[in-house]
């Protein structure tokens, strides 16, 4: 019985030398002692049976493509149990807490198990595993964390292999003038192929990137303090190429150089900062399929005066090490406050004392040097009133812009920092909510600061969204100095304040949040909207804000088309998913469900709130998002481990990669249901459209009467996409390369084969078939494993297989879609020669006219030849690094595609085993030009890629 426990908390768990140190063999110790002689005092007798009975990860990678501050990231993990008894295998990721996943699968010892995201029940029955993501139902102490973790347990059966693959998006806040992305790399052991790789795709120029060491422990990222103009040391092994607009930051430790970081595989957060050049006046505004984006973000203006009051807890629990850091951070930020602002002290504990009675003083040396005496002095005691701490801050501040009118042009900021719970005075979170908004009256902004694990999270967040600030939180552990330092500087510069930014009316609907009521310096404001029509030429933009006593207005007309090209052509050769080159639309679907859920905590009224979560649960569903309203439910079927069958062995290693593991036959019953063995027509129609050999790929285009082929020279292991229409029919074909040294005196290095054909079908139900030159797995309901030396078919729910033993596999997808697979084995095989496969189109009916890969792009094309002008055929020659140093030549033959000119020549090729032959005209060079984008941009994944998520395999 597999068994799968899916878990989402917040705090990351504290992992013990038995989870870290999986991996002790022969050849790690060896590495150990050899590394650092002097720190391994003796050898501990290894517990063979314990630890190597343990699921072993042999490939990590994580994979990060940012589109204009907007990152997807696919995480994929595969890990190996060799013993035969089946085993429990934990896959644990921390992923940043402002992320949504959208997607999850598990391939376990070959069968797929996709997850769904639905909408949240109270309770839930029958057989199913839920993530979750904090919400109502949530622990209150599980707010605001920077981190969650991401668990799945599931059982693998011996000798076989699970790949787990994990899909979130975020958008990136700015803080402190840039950037930063996070990947954690703690696979909790040492992983012989680990990798991370971060893509960063913006409209305009990187101005600054830095890839600091590896971060351990919990450290904000906003305690960045770099300096812009220094280099900080990368990590081992990290690789950076840029361009003006890109960057690809790869860092891929080896066993050895993992070990000199971590032993225990907890290398720690991979991080990579960044920022970009700024547009003067209204900023940047993308467009793209109906959506925009409006990154706004001035500099260059003067500061804000502010008028800002510190409210310290300095109960009983604050005693040690957080009154001591507190003191440290308050007597930095007293030296940071500029000399036109005003501020006060407050502490609370049973007590509340006000270090300047009634009013706020100003940044004089004297008021600074008295202020720290006050601090220097506060000394923790007695219980927490939360409420009277909150109610004399704001007093205070109220006070004084009433008896100043000069302040109008100021900012007034109230800091609030506490480690408990109220337990003195006011002490129900509803009434200290209401009697908080009530004393602030929208004069002031909260910020609210949580240290330690004793807080109400949930009270201090609500707190400050509905008083415009915001929350943080500060870990038990964590360096509270550095990070209260941090948090302030994030806040300590306002430049603007009363933002309002107005779009035409008729022109946008659905636009999120508008009106802000500060800016500081370093951070950005991010608005994202739709357009009521896309045909609109126009977009006009209107800013209004108030710097100091000054009031700023800056209006634009912005140019919609010629704005929407100029992102398509940005991103049209780096940008490869389908999901990706949405990624404004994703970019307004993830702040408009944030919004909705931040409304919801604010809102007052039950009947308001319901409206707002299922306003937010829609979005989320339409987005495959898990939220704090919706679920992700991996189905868990009745499924028993039968052994391998005698006609399934192999006499090859099942660890090597160059052969699939011994097949599992997993399924509901006991014996495979409504298989009908029979003898198919030997005849079968074929197309010439095909991928067959080393490979060689045929197109035909019958409505212009002609053929064109050309070779993919791709490497061993590559997953290649074929066929995808998945939005449309919901078929998806990808094929595995597997590769052979090349014949003797041959022009190729090598040769590759297709080993794998996978075809995904997700209507009317979701169904996988993973066919081999050995067997048919076909994976629905239940789950069939068909040898392809019998003649055998079946058929049900709109997809039948029909097996000619030896021969062939014809896959038909409800009567409308049909591809064929041709077997070619070898009974005395070259060294150059590998059982394989070759994948025909028999018919292409059900396939829509957006279906795409090396082959489904062409399906509903035409072509025609034509001839390519003298200049065009030196400039390929130079291109291919030939020589042109002959006489003014003819024109030579090219194809017309697409309004492109692509060159060919005259060729046979044999197809269906050599028993038919094509005249077809041949593209050179990986078929360039003849396909869209290049090759590289249909490598995949996996198998059982089908685009709907974040690619692994996409290229900058």
């Amino acid at each position: 019985m597999i068994t799968i426990i899916l878990l989402l908390c917040l705090y990351p768990p504290v992992l013990g030398e038995e989870y870290g140190n999986l991996e002790f063999n022969d050849n790690i110790d060896k590495i150990f002692s050899d590394l650092e002689p002097d720190s391994v005092g003796h050898r501990v007798p290894r517990q063979v049976n314990k630890l190597e009975s343990k699921p072993h990860i042999i490939d990590f990678k994580v994979k990060t493509t940012i589109i204009s501050r907007y990152a997807f990231t696919a995480v994929s993990c595969t890990m190996i149990n060799r013993v035969s008894a089946a085993k429990e295998g934990v896959f644990q990721i921390q992923i940043p807490a402002t992320a949504y996943i959208s997607n999850f699968t598990m391939i376990i010892g070959g069968r797929v198990f996709p997850s769904e995201v639905r909408e949240k029940e109270k309770k839930h029955k029958g057989k199913k595993k839920e993530t979750k993501k904090p919400g109502n139902g949530a622990k209150a102490d599980n707010i605001e964390s920077e981190m969650e973790t991401f668990r799945i347990a599931a059982s693998i059966p011996g000798k076989n292999k699970a790949t787990f693959l994990l899909a979130y998006e975020e958008l990136l806040q700015r803080r402190l003038g840039k950037y930063e992305h996070v990947t954690s790399v703690r696979p909790q052991q040492l992983v012989s192929k680990l990798s991370v790789e971060v893509n960063i795709v913006e409209h305009s120029e990187i101005t600054y990137l830095e890839t600091p060491q590896l971060r351990n422990g919990r450290t904000s990222s906003s305690t960045n303090t770099a300096n812009p103009n220094s280099k900080p040391e990368a990590p081992l092994s990290t690789v950076v190429n840029r361009t003006k607009t890109t960057c690809k930051v790869t860092f891929s430790p080896n066993i050895m150089q993992q070990a000199r970081i971590a032993r225990n595989g907890m290398l720690g957060d991979f991080v990579v900062r960044y920022d970009v050049e700024r547009e003067l006046g209204i900023g940047d505004i993308q467009v793209l399929n109906g959506y925009f984006v409006h990154y706004f973000a001035p500099k260059d203006l003067p500061a804000v005066p502010k008028n800002v009051v510190f409210v310290i807890d300095t109960s009983a629990s604050m005693v040690g090490t957080k009154i001591r850091q507190t003191k440290e951070a308050l007597f930095t930020i007293l030296k940071d406050l500029r000399p036109e602002d005003h501020f006060n002290i407050v502490s609370f504990s049973n007590r509340i004392k006000v270090w300047q009675q009634g009013k706020l003083v100003p940044v004089t040396p004297d008021n600074i040097r008295d202020a720290k005496k006050f601090i220097y002095l506060l000394s923790p005691s007695g219980g927490t009133n939360i409420n009277g701490g909150i109610q004399t801050g704001a007093a205070l501040l109220s006070d004084y812009k009433a008896n100043h009118r000069r302040t109008q042009g100021s900012v007034s900021l109230i800091i609030f920092l506490t480690d408990g719970r109220p337990t003195v005075g006011e002490t129900q979170s509803s009434n200290i909510l209401s009697n908080t908004k009530e004393a602030v009256q929208e004069q002031s902004c909260l910020f609210s600061i949580g240290i330690g694990n004793d807080v109400d999270y949930r009270l201090l967040e609500r707190m400050a969204l509905e008083n415009c600030g915001m929350m943080r939180r500060i870990y038990e552990d964590a360096d509270a100095r550095t990070m209260l330092k941090g948090f302030y500087d994030e806040i300590g510069t306002p430049l603007l304040s009363d933002i309002h930014i107005d779009y035409t009316e008729d022109t946008v609907e659905y636009v999120t949040q508008k009106l802000f009521t500060n800016y500081f310096n370093g951070s950005e404001i991010v608005i994202a909207g739709k357009l009521s029509d896309q045909s609109t030429d126009s977009l006009h933009v209107q800013m209004k804000a108030s710097n100091s006593d000054k009031s700023i207005m800056l209006e634009m007309d912005v140019p919609l088309q010629d704005k929407a090209k100029e992102v398509e052509k940005n991103i049209k050769s780096l940008v490869n998913t389908t999901t990706e080159k949405d990624y404004i639309e994703r970019l307004w679907g993830y702040l408009s469900v944030k919004e909705l859920l931040q409304s919801r905590l604010r809102s007052e009224s039950s009947r308001e709130r319901e409206t707002l979560s299922d306003q937010a649960k829609n979005l989320s569903l339409t987005y495959n998002f898990v939220t704090p309203v919706t679920s992700m439910v991996i189905e868990q079927p009745d499924i028993q481990m039968d052994k391998p069958r005698d006609d399934d062995a192999d006499d090859a290693d099942p660890l090597d990669e160059e052969h699939r593991e011994k097949p599992q036959s997993l399924h509901r019953n006991t014996k495979q249901p409504d298989v009908s063995v029979k003898k198919p027509e030997k005849k079968i129609i074929i197309s010439k459209t095909s991928a067959d050999g080393d490979p060689h790929f045929v197109v035909d285009f019958p409505l212009s009467k002609m053929a064109v082929c050309f070779n993919i020279n791709g490497e061993p292991g590559d997953v290649l996409r074929l066929v995808t229409d998945h939005k449309n029919s919901g078929v998806t074909v990808n094929g595995k390369l597997v590769g052979a040294p090349a014949p003797v005196n041959s022009h190729k290095k090598q040769r590759t084969y297709f080993s794998t054909i996978t075809i995904m079908v997700s209507k009317p139900q979701r169904s996988y078939i993973e066919i081999t030159p050995r067997k048919v797995i076909l994976d629905s309901k239940d789950r069939m494993v068909l040898p392809c030396d019998k003649t055998s078919a079946v058929e049900r729910d709109g997809l039948a297989v029909s097996i000619v033993g030896k021969s062939n596999i014809t896959v038909t997808v409800q009567g409308s879609v049909s591809f064929v697979i041709l077997v070619h084995h070898y009974k005395n095989p070259a060294p150059y020669q590998r059982d394989h496969l070759g994948f025909y189109i028999s018919s292409s009916k059900g396939l829509s006219s957006d279906s795409h890969g090396l082959l489904g792009q062409f399906l509903y094309q035409e072509v025609s030849i034509t001839e390519m002008p003298v200049n065009v055929t030196i400039h390929e020659s130079l291109l291919n690094g030939t020589k042109s140093n002959q006489e003014p030549q003819s024109p030579s033959t090219a194809l017309k595609l697409k309004d492109r000119l692509v060159p060919a020549v005259k060729k046979q090729r044999k197809i269906h085993s050599g028993r038919h032959q094509v005249d077809c005209w041949f593209v050179k060079n990986n078929a360039a030009k003849l396909i869209d984008g290049v090759y590289q941009d249909y490598v995949v994944s996996h198998l059982f890629d089908t685009a709907t998520g974040s690619d692994m395999s996409n290229e900058l």
